[in-house]
């Protein structure tokens, strides 16, 4: 019946073709096996345990749902977008596992007005801009000279190191922050009172870039493990 036709038959073909290549899409890229192919690179220090739907959780409704409300707020129908297929990984995805009542920096506090001109150099805001996933790394910052955007004019009384923060600060030393304190402060360790005795920059610069934790090996908390986490969460869907 094609033979009159020749552009049917290969529109007829190509639709056959669409199809079994629609089907196996369907079938096979939702499969574990397929996490690998899907990411946008490999899972950073810490992380290479997780499957994809540790932190891509399903959004909230079912696409046609999703579909019709993010239309409705493209004409104004509704305040806010909701998130699609996924939820979004924001700060409040990565806090559900590395939640520290502790924290020395916790990201909310940088929404304090004072700290307006530096966010705007370095958005401490989020989570994602010194850990952004998929990077095979623990921060992705280029250096460690961040602290300066901050403590540019810290005082420290009864200044106990050797060489005094206002002599550091004055030579721009400012790698020699986390020479001595992990941002976070979880760490269960004692800092060096001599310059002498910081931990060398090199093994900083290799732990923000994944390797060896050179602070100390146990923490004041640890973040939760995927079934942890999964626990939690089944007993908010009861």
């Amino acid at each position: 019946m094609f033979n009159k036709n020749p552009l049917r038959k290969r529109q007829y073909i190509g639709s056959l073709i669409g199809i079994g290549i629609g089907l196996l899409i369907f079938i096979i890229l939702p499969q574990k096996a397929a996490e690998d192919f899907l990411s946008l690179g490999p899972m950073n220090t810490g992380h290479e345990g997780l499957s994809c739907n540790a932190c891509h959780t399903d959004a909230k409704g079912n696409l046609m749902q999703q579909l019709q409300a993010n239309v409705a707020f493209t004409f104004g129908g509704r305040k806010k977008a909701v998130d699609f297929g996924t939820e979004n990984v924001d700060n409040k995805k990565c806090l559900e596992c590395h939640d520290r009542p502790n924290d020395r920096h916790p990201t909310h506090r940088f929404l304090e007005p004072k700290f307006k001109d530096a966010i705007a150099k370095i958005d401490a805001t989020q989570c994602e801009t010194c850990h952004r996933e998929h990077n095979e790394t623990r921060v992705v910052l280029a250096d460690a000279k961040f602290c300066v955007n901050c403590h540019y004019d810290l005082e420290v009384k009864n200044d106990p190191i050797d060489v005094p923060h206002s002599q550091l600060i004055a030579n721009e030393q400012w790698s020699t922050c986390l020479q001595c304190h992990d941002f976070h402060g979880n760490h269960i360790y004692k800092a060096a009172t001599k310059i002498k005795d910081t931990i060398a920059l090199s093994k900083i610069q290799d732990y923000l870039a994944g390797g060896t934790d050179p602070f100390a090996k146990k923490k004041k908390h640890l973040p939760l493990s995927e079934e942890e986490w999964k626990k939690i969460k089944s007993k908010y869907k009861k």
